[in-house]
């Protein structure tokens, strides 16, 4: 997989702007932030300055960090060169996503106190539908998409249960966000739910579709994607 610096800037920039923004906000923020939100919607634990600030940041560093050098560990590495592309979306999203989830803290530290259920909802549908138009891209590999043992040993249970994950993901971010911007009470377990449901749903599909393919073996024999 090819280094392209435009993309890792991007994340670069978008990392360093939250270790530059927890800085910034050292000085004048409380001792004690909101670390974990209950269900209500409220704080439901406070953390000290490196908790609330700091921590966000260097777990989206180390996200960034392992997500860059995953395709160099994986025994199938040259598969990642078919779908580099989607790889590169998936990393800068999953690091956008944490940008915005370390935004909505900063603005509690602020006194701007949004819905922590509205805010959650819409950001993991959105993460959800731009990662549903990806999955159907994605390659035989060991550490990125569906992995089953029979996606792992069959080519076509990986590509159809890809393609399907890609149609179920995108359902479930739309549902997230549309039942988190209505927030009705109910909206939290039915999304879990749902949630469960559907990965429940892509592990029986890809035995399925395993079972009915002449070709299918052991995972160490499963056939490249080329062929």
């Amino acid at each position: 997989m090819r280094f392209k610096l435009r993309i890792e800037a991007v994340q670069w920039a978008i990392i360093g702007a939250m270790f530059v923004l927890a800085a910034v906000m050292w000085p004048s923020a409380p001792d004690q932030i909101p670390a974990n939100w209950g269900l209500s919607g409220e704080p439901e634990r406070y953390g000290g300055k490196f908790e609330g600030l700091l921590l966000l940041p260097l777990i989206t560093l180390s996200v960034y960090l392992l997500m860059l050098v995953l395709p160099k560990l994986d025994p199938r590495r040259d598969n990642y060169a078919l779908f580099e592309g989607a790889y590169a979306v998936i990393r800068v999203s999953v690091v956008v996503f944490q940008a915005l989830i370390y935004g909505f803290i900063l603005l509690w530290v602020r006194g701007v106190e949004l819905d922590v259920t509205v805010v959650v909802s819409v950001l993991v549908g959105g993460l959800l539908v731009v990662l549903g138009n990806l999955l159907g891209k994605v390659r035989p590999n060991w550490f990125v998409g569906i992995k089953t043992p029979w996606t792992l040993s069959s080519r076509r249970s990986w590509v159809k249960t890809h393609r399907m994950a890609g149609w179920t993901f995108v359902l479930l971010g739309l549902a997230f966000v549309c039942l988190g911007l209505a927030n009705p009470a109910w909206a939290l377990p039915a999304l879990v739910a749902a949630t469960v449901g559907s990965l429940l749903w892509l592990v029986v599909y890809s035995y399925l579709v395993w079972r009915s393919d002449p070709e299918r073996g052991p995972e160490t024999d499963a056939p490249e994607a080329g062929r």
